[in-house]
């Protein structure tokens, strides 16, 4: 199935990972430090079941 490729789930999970980071490091809102984590989490978790996706 073209919806399970492994390139645009990699893209995404990248994503999550770099907004994950940003959300952590920024000083305002401790509402969005304290989900930082989950969102940094789900990328993580994300990437590594997208590799194992056909290309």
């Amino acid at each position: 199935m073209k919806f399970f490729r492994r390139t645009p789930w990699e893209r995404v999970t990248t994503g999550l990972i770099g907004l994950g980071l940003v959300m952590l490091m920024q000083p305002w809102s401790i509402d969005v430090f304290s989900y930082a984590f989950t969102v940094l989490l789900a990328g993580v978790v994300g990437y590594s079941i997208a590799g194992k996706l056909p290309h």
